[in-house]
Order: C-alpha cells, then sequence, then structure tokens
C-alpha cells in the first residue's frame, strides 16, 4: 500500500456538507491547506441556483475558506462511478449518513477500496456498532456493523472510525422526546440508571482532525471520543440545574418500547429508542476516550445546555440523527 505522511500534500475528499461535514470542514480545511494539501466537498446538485452559486451560507463560507464543491448524486450513482471519483483522492471522510438511504455506506466502502484510497474515515460517528452487533431494531445499524466487517477483511485501504456516542444536540431533539425544552418533560430509555456517550458536533469537527493529523499515524483502529458520558438519571439532574426549571420525569421501559416498535415498525425515532434504551454499546467511560488520553478538553451536556438555553443567539449548534 501506498505510504504518505498525512501531513502534507493530502488530497482529501469529504463526503457531506451538512451537519456534520460543515462540523469537520470547520477545521479540516486550515489544517490541510496549511500543509500544501487540498479538500474537496461532495454535496448534491441541488446545492447550486440556477446562476451557479451556492443555495447555503454555510457551504459558501466553506468553499471561501479553500473547499472545492463537487456535485455528486452519490443515492443514484453506481460503484463503479463513485470508485472514478475517489480514486481522484488520498484520503475519503464519509460525512454522509444515511440521507441517500439504505445500502448507500456499503455502496460508499466499496467504491472507496475499489478506487484504492489510502484512508478511509467512515461514516461511524456513532455507537459502537462492535458491541451492538446485529438485531438491535435500528436497521441502519446492521448496516454499520457491515461496512466494520467489509474494512476488515480488507488489508489496501487503512481505515480510522471515529466512535462519537450519540451528538449532544441530539438528546434535546424533541421528535426523539428524551429532554423536550419546550413541554419540560425527561424520558429515560431504558431506565434511570442506563448510560449513554455524547458529543457535540464541533467537539466531532475538531477531534476528527486531530486524529487525522496525528503522528504517528493512527490506522485500522476504532478511536472513542466523548463529551460526556452520563446515565439518564444524572441527565436529568443536569437539566434541571442548568435550566433551573423543573421537569416532568418518566421511564420508557425496553419491553414497552419494544410493544410500540411492533404496532409502528417504521418510525425511524421509535427505532432509535429502542436501540439507545438497550445501553450496552451506546456507552464508554470518559477515561478511555481519545480526547482524555490526549488531555483534550470538549463540551459536556452542562455547558452545550447552558449555550443554547441561555444564550442561542451567542452558539453554534448542529442538529444530528445519529448514525
Amino acid at each position: 500500500m501506498k505510504k504518505q505522511n498525512v501531513n502534507t500534500n493530502d488530497n482529501v475528499l469529504v463526503l457531506g456538507a451538512g451537519q456534520l461535514g460543515a462540523a469537520v470542514l470547520d477545521f479540516l480545511i486550515p489544517a490541510v491547506r496549511q500543509r500544501n494539501g487540498s479538500v474537496s466537498v461532495i454535496v448534491s446538485p441541488g446545492a447550486w441556483d440556477n446562476l451557479g452559486n451556492l443555495h447555503s451560507a454555510s457551504h459558501q463560507k466553506l468553499a471561501d475558506a479553500g473547499a472545492e464543491f463537487i456535485s455528486v448524486d452519490v443515492a443514484n450513482s453506481s460503484i463503479e462511478a463513485l470508485k472514478t471519483l475517489f480514486a481522484n483522492f488520498t484520503t475519503v471522510i464519509n460525512c454522509m449518513g444515511f440521507v441517500a438511504g439504505a445500502g448507500t455506506q456499503l455502496k460508499i466502502t466499496h467504491a472507496v477500496l475499489e478506487a484504492g484510497v489510502n484512508r478511509y474515515f467512515p461514516w461511524q460517528f456513532g455507537v459502537n456498532y462492535d458491541v451492538v452487533g446485529k438485531g438491535s431494531g435500528q436497521p441502519v445499524w446492521d448496516e454499520q456493523y457491515d461496512v466494520r466487517t467489509l474494512l476488515r477483511e480488507q488489508s489496501a485501504t487503512e481505515w480510522v472510525i471515529v466512535s462519537t456516542g450519540m451528538f449532544t444536540s441530539f438528546l434535546f431533539e424533541p421528535a426523539f422526546d428524551v429532554v423536550n425544552l419546550s413541554k419540560r418533560t425527561i424520558n429515560a430509555l431504558g431506565g434511570w440508571e442506563t448510560q449513554v456517550t455524547v458529543t457535540s458536533p464541533a467537539d466531532i469537527g475538531r477531534l476528527t482532525t486531530e486524529i487525522y493529523l496525528h503522528q504517528p499515524r493512527i490506522a485500522n483502529e476504532v478511536i472513542f471520543v466523548a463529551g460526556e458520558t452520563t446515565s439518564y438519571g444524572k441527565l436529568a439532574e443536569t437539566v434541571e440545574r442548568v435550566t433551573k426549571q423543573p421537569f416532568t420525569k418518566n421511564v420508557l421501559t425496553l419491553p414497552a418500547l419494544r410493544d410500540a416498535l411492533r404496532l409502528h415498525p417504521d418510525d425511524p425515532m421509535l427505532r432509535y429508542r429502542v436501540a439507545f434504551a438497550l445501553g450496552d454499546g451506546m456507552w464508554w467511560p470518559m477515561s478511555q476516550t481519545w480526547n482524555a488520553q490526549h488531555t483534550i478538553p470538549t463540551q459536556n451536556i452542562a455547558s452545550w445546555l447552558s449555550c443554547v438555553y441561555h444564550a442561542p443567539a451567542a452558539c453554534q449548534t448542529y442538529g444530528h440523527i445519529p448514525g
């Protein structure tokens, strides 16, 4: 396999400039360009208007910072077409998620491997799929497990998996129904002692860039990061302390959630609730995280919530559906 120093002359392709991609690119673009490399970004053809201008101000900001935007309909692209595109790059960082539909992550991974890309950061910015395995109740997670299997069965392309747990913001997504700030309700998934690891998107962007740049070069490893690991009971205490408001608290037990899922098998949020209620694979100790071991501070839930709740105009936040 071709080896190179990732700090210089790397030709990086980032898939997606949405919620996660923008956070990664904020840190990655200056780091790569400072080292005489280039950063390109794949976005959907609908990202431009009829005059060829990017619709999104955040996309334009990234373009102004030096990223080259490329129009690709990944959902409808064949493995062969993606392979031809990916062959032009030495590193691919996949921030696309599941928006392009089931099977997309396996298709992208096959294309990366067939293209002979030197180094691949797959879309694995989520839970510990090695522990979760298959049958969690969340079908897209089965695909994540298959992606790991595919990567481990080959040795030509180096891979780095960054496990982040749930995005901090997703705990407060009303549709997810764990913490609903407007209704002042908190629902524990599984039980009050069930644990969950969360990381803010900005921290993921910063830590992914640090991991990408790290020397000696990280290869063929699962790297765990975290902003905080907490139980739903401690989460409730944190929310009431930061907001200075009482919340109605309830437990969504795993049997009750599974019964609900049988009645509504296509409800994606219900699938996530069932999966996170399992507990196993959804968390890891802070002491075992890459950021803790390298003394890199991260934003905990209280800090994130304080910013959003008390000074939202001053906060840069990203929503996220966990993968």
